[in-house]
């Protein structure tokens, strides 16, 4: 069984915006991540721990900005909180071995696939393809991403 945790090296070597968005609960401009327009079949994992997080099946286009997804790969890696900044009521992601700030969660996805929306900050995310799955470790959840 993998070992995921949060290394402080790890940490240190993030970019400025990876390190703001995932340690200071920041988030990334709307429109601007790399993964938002990503199609590849694969798997969305921590930056921090590289707990796995989405699978490119589960992405969709949902126009609000950020990659959104409908459910997490493992909901237990997918930890929720309430979050009350900016004037408003909402439900924080983070990932739960890396600690890190992934986005929010909202009832507004599409409802035959469960009606949620995971809004999550590229920068949060690093991005494994479907080919190099196995060799990363990641084999397990081939079944769960589409196929080429």
């Amino acid at each position: 069984m993998t070992q995921y945790e949060r290394r402080p090296e790890v940490i240190e070597a993030l970019d400025p915006e990876q390190y703001y968005v995932t340690q200071e609960s920041g988030t990334e401009r709307p429109g601007t991540g790399k993964y938002l327009s990503n199609k590849e079949p694969g798997l969305y994992v921590d930056v921090v721990s590289g707990e796995p997080l989405f699978a490119s099946s589960a992405k969709y286009e949902s126009g609000c900005g950020w990659p959104s997804f409908v459910k997490p790969i493992v909901s237990d890696h997918v930890v929720e909180l309430t979050d009350v900044s900016h004037g408003m009521v909402r439900t924080e992601v983070r990932s739960k071995y890396g600690d890190s700030h992934l986005g929010h969660v909202f009832p507004d996805g599409p409802r035959d696939r469960g009606g949620q929306r995971y809004c999550i900050n590229s920068a949060a995310l690093r991005f494994i393809h479907r080919d190099d799955m196995e060799a990363e470790g990641y084999g397990a959840f081939i079944d769960q991403v589409e196929e080429n």
